[in-house]
């Protein structure tokens, strides 16, 4: 089958792999329709390709038609149409039982000290083989499969349950946004999209969107956030306040991550370590601060005196320098973590089916190309060029 493969920074390749093959009962075989390129693609895209070999299949946005079942796939049948979360869990152990779906026991990756296995994400986390590909092994298929109807909408309509849509969802729970309440969304790439049509929908008062990039900035206008354009402004904190009774936002949401505009030294840091061999650019990601914070002290600064920060953006540093007594001083509560999608996704699901579209699912595309197109679509969405928001990768096209 075709692939698409990393082999080096910045260079993504589509080769022939093997094909999938069920290895375990409950495995099942996934024909992928649909594949989107994440913003955390893009981390190992040109930051943590330490964690790679040349060759690992990218890509945890899946779905498509199952071609192939184990004797342990529960219900799930040749035919039926799926979405496959990012995170692999098997829904019984203690961690699943508690909705923590995101640190399942059974795949949790304990060599690494890591939580549970993700597709296609590096070797901290399983080194499983991605679903930017045209067919893609699913394991604890009786659990993590989400079926969806099978009907004449496009893939985009059920796609984004596979992330998107669950982590913008749970940075929101995160966030503690009282309704009526505030909430800044810090970065307008599809997390930060979806967060902050998530927080209208779900009551907030005032949802303020935070981005440079005009397109961005554009999409959120379209779906009724209040931006502010980062470039264009002398301070970021006196103008959220501006919109918030002066006190600041009742919650925020990182949905950024670790490669934050504005963040010069963190970014030298992060391309110097990008020269070592892997084993020392793994020891200093891991023990030392090289995250570009930009971001996270947005988030920290722009939270009212009481306020909630919500971080649902990629962070890697084990040392980075944190405003220690800003945080304190102001009694926030911090929450964040990976996304515990299978928690979140049948509720979901009845959103995304609706005819009114409620969360605009259908205005988020910005580009559907060809799965041998991956090069060109990781160069392009990571350039920001384009008006690039969302890819989404066509392996039968």
């Amino acid at each position: 089958m075709r692939a698409a493969t990393w082999q080096g920074k910045e260079t993504i390749e589509v080769v022939d792999v093997p094909d999938p093959r069920i290895e375990e009962p409950t495995d099942a075989i996934v024909r992928v329709t649909s594949t989107a390129i994440c913003g955390s693609d893009l981390h190992l895209y040109s930051v943590l390709g330490m964690y790679l070999d040349a060759g690992d299949v990218l890509g945890h946005e899946a779905m498509g038609i199952v071609e192939e079942v184990g004797p342990g796939a529960g219900r799930l049948s040749p035919g039926d149409r799926v979405v496959v979360p990012f995170g692999i869990a098997c829904g019984s152990c203690w961690m699943c039982r508690r909705g923590l779906t995101s640190q399942c026991e059974t795949t949790q990756v304990r060599e690494q000290g890591k939580g549970a296995a993700l597709f296609g994400y590096t070797k901290l986390y399983g080194q499983v083989p991605g679903g930017q590909a045209q067919y893609l092994r699913v394991p604890q298929a009786h659990y993590g499969p989400v079926v969806v109807p099978h009907d004449d909408t496009p893939d985009e309509r059920y796609l984004y349950l596979s992330d998107v849509l669950p982590t913008a969802w749970q940075a929101v729970e995160y966030a503690d946004v009282p309704r009526g309440g505030s909430v800044v969304v810090v970065g307008l790439g599809p997390i930060g999209q979806m967060a902050a049509r998530i927080a209208a929908y779900r009551g907030a008062g005032t949802v303020i969107g935070l981005d440079l990039v005009p397109e961005r900035l554009e999409m959120a206008r379209r779906h009724g956030v209040q931006v502010i354009d980062t470039s264009a402004v002398d301070d970021v904190v006196a103008a959220v306040q501006d919109l918030t009774d002066g006190r600041g936002a009742d919650g925020t949401v990182d949905a950024v991550g670790m490669e934050a505009h504005g963040s010069p030294g963190a970014s030298f840091a992060q391309k110097a370590a990008g020269l070592l061999p892997d084993g020392l650019a793994g020891a200093l990601v891991e023990k030392a601060g090289v995250d570009r914070l930009a971001a996270l002290r947005t988030a920290i600064a722009t939270a009212r005196r009481g306020g909630t920060v919500s971080i649902s953006g990629v962070y890697g540093g084990a040392i980075d320098p944190l405003p220690m007594m800003e945080m304190f001083d102001k009694g926030l509560t911090l929450r964040m973590g990976q996304a515990n999608v299978r928690h979140w996704v049948d509720g979901l699901l009845p959103l995304a089916q609706r005819d009114d579209d409620p969360l605009g699912v259908l205005d988020l595309r910005t580009h559907r190309l060809p799965l041998e197109q991956a090069p060109q679509a990781y160069a392009m969405f990571q350039a920001k060029e384009d008006g690039c928001i969302k890819v989404v990768l066509d392996p039968a096209a």
